[in-house]
């Protein structure tokens, strides 16, 4: 029996291997991320109580950890096994889930153009809503608290937006130390001072408008957000488009590395069978006795 062949097509190497190459770095690194998740769910306590997950009234960041973590692994997993299986299923699925990623980055940048007031009304109530949950979880602290002296603002449209929290609120019940008063992440920055002073903001609301902004940063982290975008349009524009190009490229690869397996397959030559000639049923010696 002769080996099995094909007539005039081959999966290419190159296509196959930068495939895998590229697609086991995401995978490893949507580990790494999940990884990092878990680990910080676990110092938190949230693996022993499943529960807690949906008791904190804000964003925890661990989310944003966990989603795009998961993403990857699975992109990753489904472009590094198909290419280096030549599986075409696991291709397929990796291009079709690229394309859905793609096909939601595109829908949402078109709708928060043409939506930009609602999109802003829900920046808004998501600022608003993560404020009221400041002190309930130390990552969402550590990300609100990096945002306002990234971008040196204060709360979403001013520093009064920290009348929400039960901690900064200056009601007259409120019996926190906290009360009137702002996070640290607000106060304006003295570059004489090399420890940062966790009580700079404590009664600052009590303080007349004109001397607010001598202690803090006065503009709301919205209009500051949308500030820098227009002074970085080029880059946030560049990032995007990149990103694109990425997806439709490695797109473009998996069909690509997928009709070249389909070719090959197409191709395939049943191997050819040597049949061995039996005997007739009669020989001429048995014929020849029987004449005899």
């Amino acid at each position: 029996m002769s080996g099995n062949h094909y007539k005039g097509h081959e999966v290419s190497c190159c296509i196959k291997y930068f495939i895998f190459g590229f697609n086991i770095l995401f995978w490893l690194l949507g580990m790494a991320l999940v990884g990092i998740g878990l680990w910080a769910w676990s110092e938190k306590g949230v693996l022993s109580n499943i529960s807690s997950i949906t008791d904190l009234g804000g964003l925890d960041p661990v989310w944003l950890f966990m989603v795009v973590g998961g993403v990857m692994f699975i992109l990753g997993f489904a472009g590094c096994i198909g290419a280096l299986r030549e599986n075409t299923f696991l291709l397929k699925f990796f291009s079709v889930f690229l394309g859905i990623i793609f096909f939601l980055e595109l829908t949402t940048g078109v709708l928060a153009f043409v939506f930009k007031d609602w999109i802003k009304d829900q920046l808004n109530l998501f600022i608003n809503n993560n404020i009221r949950a400041y002190r309930d979880d130390i990552d969402l602290q550590n990300l609100i608290d990096f945002t306002q002296e990234y971008w040196e603002c204060c709360g979403a449209f001013g520093a009064d937006d920290w009348n929400l929290n039960i901690y900064f609120n200056c009601t007259d019940g409120n019996p926190s130390r906290e009360k009137c008063g702002v996070p640290f992440s607000c106060c304006t920055k003295d570059p004489a001072e090399d420890v940062i002073n966790t009580q700079c903001g404590y009664d600052v609301r009590a303080k007349p408008d004109s001397e607010q902004k001598d202690y803090i940063n006065v503009k709301g982290c919205v209009p500051q957000f949308e500030k820098w975008l227009q002074d970085n349009l080029t880059l946030v524009a560049g990032i995007f488009i990149g990103v694109a190009l990425l997806q439709i490229f490695g797109i473009c690869l998996a069909q690509n590395l997928v009709s070249d397996i389909e070719a090959v397959q197409a191709s395939w030559v049943p191997p050819t069978l040597s049949v061995r000639r039996l005997p007739p049923p009669h020989s001429s010696k048995k014929a020849s006795a029987y004449y005899s």
